[in-house]
This record gives C-alpha cells, structure tokens and sequence, in this order.
C-alpha cells in the first residue's frame, strides 16, 4: 500500500467516537448532534423533481467535461452573484462531484513532486486539505487563525524562504470552523503573492451562499480577480457545491471555475480518474443553480436560528460575531475542550466537536483549535435551541455556580 496513507491522522469524527465511549447520557434525554456540518433544513424539491424526471439517463455515461447547459447556468450564477466580467463555459468551469472530492483530486494533480511542495492551509481546517496534501506527496504548512488575525490565516507570519516551496495554498471562505469571511483586500493580497512567488490559490467556498448579512454577501476569489482586472483568473480556482447552498449534500454536485490552464490539464486527470457526475445529478443541478428563492428562505431560517442561539449562549460562551456558514466557535469555560465535550454528552446529551480536533500545532507552537467548539446549527431551529438550552444549564451548573 502507498506508505503516505500511514500520515494520515485519524478524521476529527473518530477521535470524538473514542473520546465518547464509555460514556451513559441519561436515560429519557434525546441526543442532540452538533458535531457534522451536514445540512437537516429539506433539500431543494425542483432539483429531486429533476432528478426523477431524468431518470433514465442513468443508463448514459457522462462526459468528465458536463453537459453544455450546466456549464453554461454556472457560469451565469458565478457572473451574476460575483459581478465578473465573464467566465468562459467550456474552458473555465467544470462540474465536480462536490467540492471535497474535487479538493482532494486537486492536489494530486497540482503538486510537482521533483521539487519542494508545502500546501498552505487554514488552521483550523478542513481535513481534506491536509489529506490531499500528504497523499499528493506535499508537506503542509499550517497557517494559524486566532482571535488576533480575525480567526483567518495569518499570510505574514510566513516569510519569504517558506513562502518560495509553497506550491498551493487552500484558502476557506466563509470559514469553517470559525465564520470568519476574507475580505477582498486579502484576497488581493494573497494573489499579489502568488505571482511573486509561482504559487496556486484553491478557495473553498462552499458556505458561500449562507451568510447573516443579505446586503453583504462575501466576496470571492474571482471577484478580486475581477477587481484587478484580471479576468483569466491566472493561478486561482474557486470551489463550490449545492450542498450547503441548496441543502442538498447527498447529490454531490458542484463546480470548479477560474484559470483555463489549470481547468486544462485538471480535466485531463479527472477522464482518468473517472468521476464524471452522471447525467441525472446534472440536470437536478441545472435547476438548483438557477434558482435563488429557495437559497434567500435557506440564509432566512439560519439567521433565524442563529439569532436564537446565539441569544441563549451569549451570557455564558464567548465566540466571535459569525459572518457565514452555520458554525459557531466558542472559547471553552475552562480551557479544556475534550473534557468540557465529553462531560457535556455524559449529563446533557448534546454532543460537539472539540476545536483541536480541527486544528494542528502550527507556527505559534500552539494548536490554535484547542479551547474551543465548534458547534454546527443545522438542525430546525427548535431543535438546536433546545441543545443551546442544555449547553448553557450545563455552564451554570458546572462553571457559574
């Protein structure tokens, strides 16, 4: 077997299995879940409708490229909702199978073995970016997000030596798990640095389309690139999924758009490969993606989710204002984040995902996720403000009292 799957590190969902064993919530109290980021609001009904309706195209092979239609409806969502110039359908968009896949499949693609290769990344993170570095033969570099840098990548803690074997840098925006957004003056920042130093950018913006604000949805990598005028996206990729915007996780539908010569040489891989999104999926896609009705009453019910919640932890955590995604990341009363989750499941049946699971020892020496949770409000809103309720009478029996 490949001996770089030995680097692997155990998924933050096994660990917190491990650290639950044992343990007997009490009896008559129902299990609340706010550990997985997967969507419980309904999947958008057109697109399944959709999906039925072309059924029978199951028995076609697809084409690794995607139909004409869906290339060109999102390549008119992503002009429309990131104000560009243009983005060409047949060289600057590709439809994947979900943004984690693609993540991953990326990087084994991007990565020139014969020389030098960090992986920059977030930190805390998602794991696929870590994972795809190290089975790609990449080395990461974790770039820490903490209360000082806004919970986003601190880009000038790394100097100039480190910042000449970077070869990708994976950038999440709205970030998980902290809500934090990039603004488009770091956006720029960071593209400034990826001509000097011959790098690749990948942005993650699969939590996009769920933001608190609805007169500030947050900017993306393309749009910077459109605001320097830069309209081939040269070295930049953006990441995207219904998932998340259309509740629809299951499907595993999104796209890769931006910089024609890496869509190129990508697609190439991707034939090989074999996961071209059957013909079914794409058309239910088609329908999602060119509907924002149903995403506008999505962002409704998170905020007002968010605001109940948020009114029920404040007085006891302290997290930073979300700007997106459905994640909360509060600091830890206390300090210890593995022992407040798993007392938490053992009297209030409410489990959450410890912050250092989420996060490695990065350039501070610290892990920047230790002393915090990460809480996924995904549930209907009843359901996750009883969960608040349970999280906060724990806080006053345990730490306030």
């Amino acid at each position: 077997m490949n001996p770089d799957l030995d680097a692997l590190k155990p998924y933050p969902f096994e660990k917190l299995a491990a650290l639950k064993a044992g343990v007997t919530p009490p009896e008559g109290l129902a299990h609340i879940p706010l550990t997985i980021g997967e969507p419980q609001h309904a999947p958008f009904a057109a697109s399944l409708e959709a999906l039925t309706a072309h059924r029978q195209d199951f028995a076609r092979y697809p084409a690794t490229a995607g139909t004409a239609d869906l290339r060109t409806t999102i390549a008119g969502w992503a002009v429309r909702r990131f104000g560009l110039a243009g983005l060409d359908a047949d060289h600057q968009v590709l439809p994947v199978n979900g943004t984690r896949e693609a993540i991953f499949a990326f990087a084994q693609a991007a990565l020139d073995r014969t020389r030098p290769a960090k992986v920059a990344m977030p930190n805390p993170f998602y794991q696929i970016y870590e994972g795809a570095t190290l089975l790609a033969g990449g080395e990461p570099l974790y770039l820490d997000g903490t209360a000082e840098s806004g919970f986003r990548p601190d880009l000038d803690s790394v100097p100039a030596e480190t910042w000449r074997d970077v070869q990708l840098v994976f950038l999440c925006s709205p970030g998980n798990p902290s809500g934090s957004v990039t603004p488009l003056a770091e956006f720029e920042k960071l593209i400034a640095l990826a001509d000097e130093y011959d790098f690749l950018i990948a942005s993650d913006e699969c939590y996009s389309e769920l933001y608190l604000d609805e007169a500030a949805p947050p900017p993306g990598l393309l749009e910077a690139c459109a605001r320097l005028g830069r309209h081939d996206y040269r070295r930049c990729l953006v990441f995207h999924s219904l998932s998340k915007r259309s509740n629809l996780p299951g499907l595993r539908s999104g796209f890769v758009a931006g910089d024609a010569e890496l869509i190129a040489p990508f697609k190439r891989y991707r034939t090989y490969h074999g996961c071209a999104m059957s013909l079914p999926v794409q058309q239910a896609s088609v329908t999602a993606w060119q509907d924002e009705t149903h995403v506008r009453a999505n962002r409704d019910a998170y905020r007002e989710t968010f605001t109940a919640v948020t009114e029920v932890l404040a007085p006891v955590l302290d997290f930073p204002t979300p700007e997106a995604s459905f994640y909360l990341w509060p600091a830890v009363p206390g300090g210890d984040d593995e022992t407040f989750t798993r007392v938490l499941h053992a009297e209030a049946n409410v489990s959450v995902l410890p912050g250092s699971y989420m996060g490695r020892v990065g350039s501070s020496g610290t892990n920047p996720g230790s002393g915090r949770l990460r809480l996924a409000l995904v549930a209907e809103v009843e359901t996750t403000v009883e969960a608040a309720w349970r999280i906060r009478h724990f806080i006053e029996r345990s730490f306030l009292c």
